[in-house]
C-alpha cells in the first residue's frame, strides 16, 4: 500500500484526529495494514497483548466464550474505531477474541511501544484513550445489568438510545444514526433474538417513533422513544 494510501487511512481514523499533521505524516510510511477474510480471527483469548488495533475498513466483532462454550458478543466495531485498548491499561493476556465480520477487513496494528511513545508526547491522545477505556467498561457494566434486570424490548430501546448518544446526528428533533449493524448484530449485542429485534423495530416504526433501512435508523424524537 502506498504512502498516500496509508496517510488517507490515518486521517480518516477518528482517534488520529487529535494528532498533529506532521506526526500523521511520520506514521504514514511505517505501518503495514493487515487484511482479514470474513470470520477470520485477528486474535484469540489467552494470547499475549502486544498491540492495539485500528479498523481502516470493515467490521470487527469483539467477544468471549462462557465455560459452556457459548459465544458472548461484547461489541461490533466499524471503520475508524480502535480495539485491543485494554493492553494500554495493563492487560497482559487477552480475555476476548477479535474476529473480522467482512471480507477485506483492513486492520492497522500498533505496538504498545509506539502507542506509549505517542501518548507520552500527546496529552489530548492520552486523554481520549482514557475516556475510551472508561466508556467501554461502563457500557459492559450497563449491559450486564440490563441482561439481569430488563426485558428484551427495553434492552433494544436502550441500545437505540445509546447509539443515538454515541453516533447520532441531530436534525431538528430527529436523530439520524448511520448503521452498519444488521438485526442479527443488534440481537447479539442486546442478548435477544433476531426475530425479537425485527418485531420491536417494526413496532416502533408503526408508532412513528423511528424509521429505518439497511444503512440508517432515524429516531423521530429521542425524548419520546420508549
Amino acid at each position: 500500500m502506498s504512502e498516500v494510501s496509508n496517510l488517507w487511512y490515518f486521517e480518516n481514523v477518528d482517534l488520529f484526529n487529535v494528532l498533529c499533521p506532521h506526526k500523521v505524516k511520520g506514521l504514514g510510511g511505517k505501518h503495514v495494514f493487515n487484511k482479514f477474510k470474513k470470520e477470520q480471527f485477528i486474535y484469540f483469548p489467552e494470547e499475549t497483548s502486544h498491540h492495539v488495533y485500528m479498523i481502516a475498513e470493515g467490521r470487527v466483532k469483539i467477544g468471549s466464550y462462557t465455560s459452556e462454550g457459548k459465544e458472548v458478543v461484547k461489541a461490533i466495531l466499524g471503520k475508524g474505531e480502535l480495539f485491543g485498548e485494554l493492553a494500554l491499561a495493563g492487560e497482559e493476556i487477552r480475555t476476548d477474541f477479535a474476529q473480522a465480520m467482512d471480507n477485506n477487513t483492513t486492520i492497522c496494528p500498533m505496538s504498545l511501544e509506539e502507542m506509549n511513545e505517542m501518548m507520552a508526547h500527546n496529552k489530548p491522545l492520552s486523554f481520549k484513550l482514557l475516556k475510551l477505556v472508561g466508556l467501554r467498561l461502563r457500557k459492559t457494566e450497563r449491559r450486564l445489568e440490563a441482561l439481569v434486570f430488563k426485558d428484551a424490548r427495553t434492552r433494544i430501546v436502550d441500545f437505540l438510545r445509546d447509539q443515538a448518544e454515541e453516533k447520532g446526528q441531530k436534525v431538528g428533533y430527529e436523530t439520524l444514526i448511520p448503521s452498519y449493524l444488521t438485526h442479527k448484530d443488534i440481537a447479539a449485542l442486546t442478548g435477544t433474538s433476531r426475530q425479537t429485534v425485527t418485531t420491536t423495530l417494526n413496532e416502533l416504526r408503526d408508532k412513528n417513533l423511528i424509521n429505518f433501512d439497511r444503512r440508517k435508523i432515524l429516531i423521530r424524537d429521542l425524548t419520546k422513544l420508549s
